[in-house]
């Protein structure tokens, strides 16, 4: 199976997920878009969703699913979203598309996180991929001297505001050993608004794509 064809496939096996006249969370991204598509055929059966970006809440509305906010929404069953790394502990890194705070507050509300990803997305060690740090722009320089502090070097994501109205720093060049740890001490820094370490809160379910078909994972 080619990535894409990955991608589809675990959009499709999500699906089985989907809690019968329920509000869902759903993330942000490539295999998440496809996970949108899928669900339009099934929207009849779905109260409606809450989404992590303005990204997705538009393509929700396009495919006519309701969209809610989350302060009228008190029990989200389970939230759908891809990673951009994860390991077999269900640590994972998001945030690439710059919607990890909204993300993470949707998964920390949901009773069950639901990861959908491609094979490629799966490592041992977290770190790859740039660590996504979402910052109150005027603390922007601040936080880089911190995180180099800590042996990361940060990039700002230029030309980007997220929906928040904060800037990204990517943090390039990091082996994170402790996911958990270094989530917590990332946000200890001020300005800091969250990180894209998942980790505290990962995933219970992660749906990979292989060549195979789709991998059921859990801890």
């Amino acid at each position: 199976m080619t990535q894409d064809e990955q991608k589809r496939a675990v959009a499709q096996a999500a699906l089985q997920y989907v809690p019968v006249g329920e509000i869902i969370g759903i993330g942000t991204g490539s295999t998440t878009n496809l996970f949108i598509d899928e669900l339009a055929k099934i929207k009849h059966k779905i109260e409606g969703a809450v989404a992590s970006s303005e990204a997705t809440a538009n393509r929700l509305k396009q495919h006519g699913i309701e969209v809610l906010s989350l302060n009228s929404v008190a029990d989200i069953p389970v939230y759908i979203d891809g990673a951009d790394e994860i390991t077999r502990n269900m640590h994972m890194i998001k945030g690439g598309g710059g919607a990890l705070t909204r993300e993470k507050i949707i998964a920390a509300v949901a009773r069950k996180f639901i990861c959908i990803a491609d094979q490629s997305k799966l490592v041992k060690v977290l770190g790859k991929f740039p660590l996504p740090v979402e910052v109150i722009p005027m603390a922007r320089s601040y936080v880089a001297r911190e995180i180099a502090l800590l042996g990361g070097q940060p990039a700002w994501r230029q030309d980007f505001t997220t929906d928040n109205g904060n800037v990204i720093l990517d943090i390039h060049n990091l082996d994170i050993m402790n996911p958990v740890e270094l989530e917590t001490r990332l946000n200890q820094i001020t300005g800091v608004v969250t990180n894209g370490l998942f980790a505290r809160r990962g995933a219970d379910v992660l749906l990979m794509g292989t060549d195979q078909g789709v991998e059921t994972i859990t801890i």
